[in-house]
């Protein structure tokens, strides 16, 4: 079981990263889940979740894109459904079948392509998948929320009725506007809107010789507002239907959430699962956002990051256009501890950041910015000691607050923890600090903790380097120039370079020397003989660098002139071969024109003939000979593999004439065909409609035209609907 503390959360900066994956969430539930992510608690919820994650990247980048499941939340609709005798408007059931129709096409999307998305298939087979939900809907509410007219025959008489009264309603208006118009007892307006309701819109002295309601009257007093007499019957009228429409809309309803109750814990189910998939493509887009991968999880106890990033570093720099510099960093049990010193703005925070917060998202089932041969095992505890920890509220200073988080990693420190500390053993009187600091890693080296821990401090450098199972490392830095190249070197402690930097930024050098002189002699010695290491170590990795450069440059080259050679030798080989067939045919023309010569002398032809001959058998000589008994082999070989082809294609038609035969024997039983039939002629395409049956004759209505065929030719493509 993982524990993370806040204090880690909070110096890792994983709410930022959080906020990350929240805003590439497209729903609000799948916004607030992601904000609560936290460490996984077994490594196989772990591993689905990140598997689950990988997937969804992959998706971008093949063409069986997930389809949408971007949702509108049903939480409260779902919790006043379940109270009893209670009823939904028809809104809430157009969200709910909105939420049940992504989910039946998420749930058959992911069966489909189950070789794609495994690990997204096994948590959607965790839901139901069922269309009566959508069923029932779609058979009361249309898809702009409203109750159809054909809900119940109740409503749709009333509806049918309503709008009688409403064609009404209007037919009386336009008569009594075009009566009262003519009279000249209308206002310049003619009518107007009241409550919902048309009026005319009367001049006050006339008000008592048109007939109807007065429903109100303009500001001034100038114009009364009436509704006709004959208006007034028919909306009466038309309220009723309202009403009785109404009451019909809610039993229809009532009935609806009677069906639909049953099914709240799966609405639960759908809305939880859509939330999930919100929150796995949160996570996919951020992973794809900052390059992050799914490296190797190892039972080995080995941590290998191989040029990790920092995620927000990364993020951020990419938008400033700067460079984001990776770090390659390696814990194993014989290799357990890294100390890493060196002068500040060398980048050790941010290593020991990247690394903790790394291996928090993973553990979170968050992929990560690696290298895809890195790989990780997992921790049951990771305790952070960075950044500025005085404690305002306990009045407590730096190092006392320290000091007490300290007491709580000798608490919980054990094999499978990973410490990080930033500034080991600050805030203190350096000897005594820098002593106290030595007992605390030497009881986290006893206890087979990993950690990585940023110091100043000699001591911890040497205790480093004394024990087997610990390291030093540094950031590099340009001798020359002091300015740091953001690359974590192992094996040997780094320099503070206090004097060069002192005297790089302007320092008397008097000054520099009087300082060192109020200092042991021999710890001078010692960071001048680190400073001095470090240098070197700077230049030979800068040889280092232009060798691998020259070597690769020179195999390139090996490469080309190797392609090079190898042409040349076809070359020559195909000149050689055109060579010799031309210097075959230069020798048999001297030859021929020897023979011939003879010939012009002599004119003797047996002697033409006998030489001629001579000429043939000799090239015929080197040609290769096929003996008759070779010729006859050769023969026998043809003839066996024709044979064997003649079987084969004999045995292929013999196969397919019984499958004729045997999908002819077995016939389907012939539908019985009715009146109102979508039909269509046996072997035939044209689909029409069965119009009339006469004894064994059918008259069918292609729409255009109607045709009477045997009642036997035709096959039944759709039974009438009922």
């Amino acid at each position: 079981m993982i524990s993370i503390t806040d204090k880690t959360l909070k110096d890792l900066e994983f709410g930022t990263v959080l906020e990350a994956v929240a805003g590439s969430c497209t729903t609000e539930p799948g916004m607030e889940k992601a904000l609560l992510i936290t460490p996984l608690k077994d490594k196989e919820t772990l591993m689905e979740a990140l598997k689950q994650t990988s997937e969804f990247v992959s998706s971008f980048d093949n063409n069986n894109a997930l389809p949408n499941h971007g949702f509108e939340p049903i939480t409260k609709e779902v919790k006043f459904l379940a109270i009893e005798d209670s009823y939904l408007d028809a809104p809430a059931f157009r969200k709910i079948a909105v939420v049940s129709e992504t989910v039946n096409t998420l749930v058959k999307f992911l069966d489909k392509f189950n070789d794609y998305y495994p690990t997204l298939n096994n948590r959607a087979l965790q839901v139901e998948y069922t269309k009566d939900i959508l069923k029932y809907i779609d058979k009361i509410v249309d898809k702009y929320g409203e109750v159809k007219d054909d809900a119940s025959p109740q409503l749709q008489e009333i509806r049918r009725e309503m709008n009688l009264v409403k064609i009404k309603i209007n037919q009386s208006f336009t008569a009594a506007l075009s009566q009262y118009n003519g009279l000249g007892y209308l206002d310049d307006i003619k009518e107007s809107v009241v409550e919902n309701r048309r009026v005319l819109a009367v001049s006050a002295m006339y008000r008592r010789k048109v007939k109807g309601s007065i429903l109100g009257s303009s500001k001034t007093g100038s114009i009364a507002y009436i509704e006709p007499e004959a208006t007034l019957r028919f909306s009466r009228e038309l309220n009723n239907f309202e009403y009785e429409e109404k009451e019909e809309v809610k039993r229809i309803l009532l009935q609806l959430s009677n069906l639909v109750r049953p099914y709240v814990p799966l609405l639960y189910d759908y809305q939880e699962f859509l939330t999930d998939i919100d929150v796995i493509s949160g996570k996919a887009k951020y992973a794809k956002r900052i390059n992050g991968i799914l490296p190797g999880i190892n039972e080995e106890r080995r941590l290998y990051f191989r040029e990790a990033y920092h995620p927000i570093l990364y993020s951020s720099n990419r938008q400033k256009n700067k460079p984001t510099f990776p770090q390659t960093i390696e814990l194993t049990p014989e290799n357990r501890i890294i100390v890493i010193s060196g002068p500040n703005a060398g980048g050790k925070s941010i290593t020991l950041k990247t690394i903790g917060l790394l291996q928090l998202m993973l553990q979170c089932g968050l992929l990560i910015p690696v290298h895809e041969r890195s790989e990780t095992f997992l921790f049951d505890r990771i305790m952070t000691d960075i950044g500025d920890n005085q404690s305002i509220e306990n009045h407590l200073s730096t190092y006392s607050y320290r000091l007490k988080n300290m007491n709580y990693f000798l608490k919980k420190c054990n094999d499978k923890t990973l410490f990080l500390i930033d500034e080991f053993g600050t805030g203190s009187d350096p000897e005594l600090g820098g002593a106290l600091a030595e007992i605390f890693l030497e009881e986290f080296y006893h206890r087979e903790a990993f950690g990585i821990i940023t110091t100043h401090y000699t001591n911890l450098k040497i205790l480093a380097n004394e024990l087997p199972y610990a390291t030093n490392a540094n950031m590099l830095f340009d001798e020359k120039s002091l300015e740091p190249m953001y690359k974590l070197i192992l094996g040997q402690a780094g320099s503070s370079f206090t004097f060069e930097v002192a005297q790089k930024n302007g320092i008397p050098y008097g000054l520099i020397n009087r300082a060192k002189k109020k200092i042991e002699g021999s710890k001078v010695r010692f960071d001048k003989t680190i400073a001095t290491l470090q240098k070197e170590r700077s230049k030979l990795e800068k040889t280092s660098q232009n060798l691998k450069e020259e070597e690769v440059r020179a195999r390139e080259e090996g490469k080309k002139m190797e392609n090079i050679n190898t042409r040349i030798q076809q070359k020559l080989e195909s000149y050689q071969e055109l060579y010799d067939a031309n210097q075959r045919l230069i020798y048999m023309g001297q030859k021929l024109d020897d023979i011939s010569e003879k010939y012009f002398n002599s004119k003797n032809k047996k002697d033409l003939i006998g030489e001629f001959l001579k000429m043939v058998e000799i090239e015929n000589s080197k040609r290769k000979k096929v003996t008759p008994k070779e010729k006859k082999v050769i023969e026998v070989k043809q003839k066996e593999v024709i044979a064997e082809v003649q079987v084969i294609v004999e045995e292929i038609r013999q196969e397919k004439k019984e499958k004729k035969i045997k999908e002819k024997s077995v016939e389907k039983p012939k539908a019985i065909l009715k009146i109102g039939d979508r039909v269509r002629m046996i072997d035939g395409k044209a689909v029409g409609t069965l119009d009339a049956i006469e004894r064994k004759k059918a008259t069918v209505n292609y729409g255009t035209f109607t045709s009477k065929v045997d009642l036997e030719s035709l096959e039944l493509v759709e039974a009438m609907k009922k």
